[in-house]
């Protein structure tokens, strides 16, 4: 699960916990990255500050906080996957992003190539549900879409595999956090 973790929150454990028990992982790891290429960083805490959050939020110790990509010299998400699947090819990974993310994920470099790497598990997220499955990615990649009583096996399945995730919904964002704004209950 990669992001900006600009700062973590609940919500982030939550999903975390809920791919750890919905789809059957072994661990979870937050992929904390250097910096979004689609976002602007001027509000961007430092690295070593977000690393230092999202390991004192992150108590389940199946949940591994890390800074590859920054080890890497990359932020590209594809790049990420490209590695670990040749540092560990015999890992079945998942890559887990929130609806957000599936409604842009178009617009990430390489997005195909990502698809077809690893499955994709997309935890809901509050009022992105219709766009995300609507959006260009949402659309292309419907086909390849698992109902979610079958999210258990998208580790085992070949890519292009993806399921989307209902969740307890938390309005919860980094977004709203950072701009001081409590999330609606």
């Amino acid at each position: 699960m990669g992001g900006s973790f600009n700062p973590p929150h609940g919500t982030h454990v939550a999903v975390s916990e809920a791919a750890l028990k919905r789809l059957g992982l072994d661990q979870v790891w937050w992929l904390v990255t250097p910096g979004n290429p689609l976002k602007t960083h001027g509000d961007l805490a430092p690295l070593e500050e977000r690393l230092a959050a999202c390991r004192r939020l992150a108590i389940n110790p199946r949940i591994h906080v890390t800074a590859l990509e920054a080890d890497l010299g990359t932020a590209l998400t594809a790049v990420t996957i490209a590695f670990l699947k040749r540092r560990f090819p015999r890992a079945r990974f998942v890559w887990i992003m929130g609806g957000d993310n599936l409604a842009g994920f178009h617009r990430w470099t390489a997005w195909r190539q990502i698809a077809g790497q690893v499955p994709i598990a997309v935890a809901d997220r509050p009022l992105w549900r219709l766009k995300a499955l609507a959006s260009p990615a949402g659309l292309a990649l419907g086909p390849y879409r698992l109902p979610d009583d079958e999210a258990r096996v998208l580790a085992d399945r070949r890519p292009p595999a993806w399921v989307y995730l209902p969740i307890r919904l938390s309005s919860e964002s980094s977004t709203e956090i950072r701009a001081g704004r409590k999330p609606a209950a």
